[in-house]
Formats: structure tokens, C-alpha cells, sequence
């Protein structure tokens, strides 16, 4: 691929890979994981009580879960703060949300967790947004990186 060096765009009129622009929808798709992780992370460190009676989970995973939680959504924050997110941790931040999708569906096929209604309907729907996530951010990262 041609790019201009005096506006930093592709021969095809977009960005260029490895610029900003390139990164921007990287950029916005780390943050709005970091932002929803963070967030569950949180309500799950400090309302495992009653989170756990309402998904029938216990409240010291939770609260486990949460924490980890917690300091994934900053370190993806700090990731996603940068103009080119590098190749490598983002490819990571894929692998670890890849991971956190297929362990929840694989706790619930094999029963590692019984959990109650809403907690049958939610780990699921978590697991597919954390899928979409690392999708969005499997498109960012080629865009970015090329």
C-alpha cells in the first residue's frame, strides 16, 4: 500500500495504517470495553452480596471476578489512552476476552456454575458482548495495524 507522508492517508484516501486516525475506532472500542468491564467489575467487588443471591453465584467469586475485573478495565483504559494502541497488548486484550466469553459459556455447559434464571439468561449475554467486543477489536487492530 501507498501512503502519503505529508497527510498520512492510504493511496485509497483512508488512513494510513499505524496513524491515529487509523487507530480511532481501535481506540473506541478498547474504551467502551474498559467502561463496561470496568463497571461490572465494580458492582461485582462491592455488591457481591446481593448480585450473588440474584444470580444463585457465590458472593466470594464474585467478588474475585470482580476484582480482576476491576484491573483489567483500567489497564484496557491506559491501552485504549494511547494514540496507536500497540499490536501486541491489544492482541492480548482479544486473547483474555476471547478466553473470559468461552470459560463463561463452558461454566455453564458443564456445570460449573448452577446458577439461577437471571443468572442463566445474564452469563451468556455477558459472554456475547465480551465476544463482540474482542470482534470489534479484531477489526480495529487490522485497521490500525494492517
Amino acid at each position: 500500500m501507498t501512503t502519503n507522508q505529508a497527510t498520512g492517508t492510504a493511496a485509497g484516501g483512508g488512513p494510513a495504517a499505524g496513524t491515529a486516525a487509523a487507530a480511532g475506532p481501535l481506540r473506541v472500542f478498547l474504551a467502551l470495553d474498559a467502561a463496561v468491564t470496568g463497571a461490572c467489575g465494580l458492582i461485582y467487588l462491592l455488591a457481591a452480596g446481593p448480585v450473588g443471591r440474584l444470580l444463585d453465584v457465590e458472593g466470594a467469586f464474585l467478588r474475585g471476578a470482580g476484582a480482576f475485573l476491576t484491573v483489567y478495565g483500567v489497564l484496557v483504559v491506559l491501552l485504549a489512552a494511547r494514540p496507536v494502541p500497540p499490536a501486541a497488548a491489544t492482541k492480548a486484550v482479544i486473547e483474555v476476552n476471547v478466553l473470559w466469553a468461552v470459560a463463561s459459556l463452558a461454566a455453564l455447559l458443564f456445570g460449573w456454575l448452577e446458577p439461577s434464571v437471571a443468572g442463566t439468561v445474564w452469563i451468556p449475554l455477558q459472554a456475547l458482548v465480551v465476544a463482540a467486543f474482542a470482534a470489534l477489536q479484531l477489526g480495529g487492530l487490522r485497521r490500525a495495524h494492517g
